[in-house]
């Protein structure tokens, strides 16, 4: 734990020094981009896990490689893909919170109505998200250009970082289309859960790690494949518990957020398929109701585990992290890798990290 607690810490200075280098460079453009370099800063810099960053490092010790400060500012480059994703995700799911905060829609929102300036407050708010989140996309690929990596280097990394952004555009769509779709599936939800959220968590920065750390990464390639793909199936349904389950102290959100943002979830098709028809009638009438009262939601959530769905969901996470321990058997990869991808295994899927 003293290695994760010490990445953490080395990624978030990272992550500190460059953006408070770009932030300087908005404020010569202007002073009118002070809340922009400021809600980027606290943004990022507040809190988050790093999970993408870690899966990286430890995707490039796995290779026998050992760090330099140029390859963990190019680990650290991955975290901001990941709040390009929650900066814009809350813009599609008309999110309010975020980490116990207004979400940035929300934030530049009540900036117009607090400045008094014209037109829609809340049309202002979704356009400056929007921007905010391509910044940070943006912000992410100067990062890892600047990192110090040698070009051959950089070239075998550009690979995996750009097949991880397709896939993550791709897997977002996915989920809006789902919505409105009005999807009952666990089959086409597993997918989204896999392409929105498994693969560019976990999967792809351990690719990602392995190119900077190996010229013939092909071999680890499919050893974390084989890890990383049940991996972060398991941690997006974890994610999809927590969406109905979670007590708010901890995720930052309202308790039941998921029933009122409509999501299509494993939990929720799984539901869908168990419970009566006079309960399906309920659950379908109160998916995306943002008004959904806390009274409605706990009535839902005694559905889902009175139908057995949570029990059938909690399983598969069972059965889906097993998979991926019984990966790391796998010679290829460097003991020291191997002890603390078992370590973030447990985490990810219990979600204490």
């Amino acid at each position: 734990m003293t290695l994760l607690s010490d990445l953490r810490a080395w990624v978030n200075e990272a992550l500190m020094e460059f953006v408070r280098s770009e932030n300087n460079y908005l404020a010569q453009i202007g002073s009118e981009l002070e809340p922009v370099a400021s809600a980027m800063e606290r943004f990022l810099l507040e809190s988050g896990k790093r999970l993408r960053p870690t899966f990286a490092y430890v995707g490039l010790l796995g290779t026998g490689a050992k760090p330099t400060p140029e390859l963990l500012k190019a680990c650290a480059s991955l975290e901001l893909v990941h709040v390009c994703a929650l900066i814009h995700d809350d813009v599609m799911d008309a999110s309010d919170t975020r980490r116990g905060a207004p979400s940035i829609h929300r934030a530049f929102e009540t900036m117009h109505k607090d400045l008094k300036l014209k037109g829609s407050a809340e049309q202002f708010g979704i356009s400056a998200a929007i921007l905010l989140g391509d910044l940070a996309l943006v912000w992410s690929a100067k990062m890892l250009h600047q990192s110090g990596l040698s070009s051959d280097v950089l070239v075998r990394a550009l690979a995996m970082y750009d097949e991880m952004r397709v896939e993550l555009m791709a897997g977002q769509y996915l989920d809006v289309y789902e919505q409105a779709l009005g999807s009952e599936s666990v089959e086409r939800s597993l997918k989204v859960a896999r392409y929105k959220s498994g693969k560019y968590t976990i999967e792809r920065p351990l690719h990602f790690g392995a190119a900077l750390g190996s010229i013939n990464p092909n071999e680890l390639y499919e050893v974390y494949s084989s890890y990383g793909l049940p991996l972060g199936e398991a941690f997006q349904l974890r994610d999809d518990v927590l969406g109905i389950f979670g007590d708010p102290s901890e995720t930052g959100k309202p308790a039941g957020d998921d029933l009122r943002e409509g999501k299509r979830t494993v939990l929720l098709a799984k539901t869908m398929e168990l419970a009566s028809s006079q309960e399906k009638t309920l659950i379908s009438a109160s998916l995306g109701v943002t008004t959904l009262s806390n009274e409605k939601v706990e009535e839902i959530r005694a559905i889902i585990k009175n139908s057995g769905a949570l029990a059938e969901v909690e399983n598969l996470i069972t059965n889906l992290t097993n998979q991926s321990l019984n990966a790391l058997k796998s010679a290829a990869i460097d003991s020291e890798a191997i002890e603390i991808l078992q370590t973030l295994a447990n985490l990810v899927t219990n979600r204490k990290i």
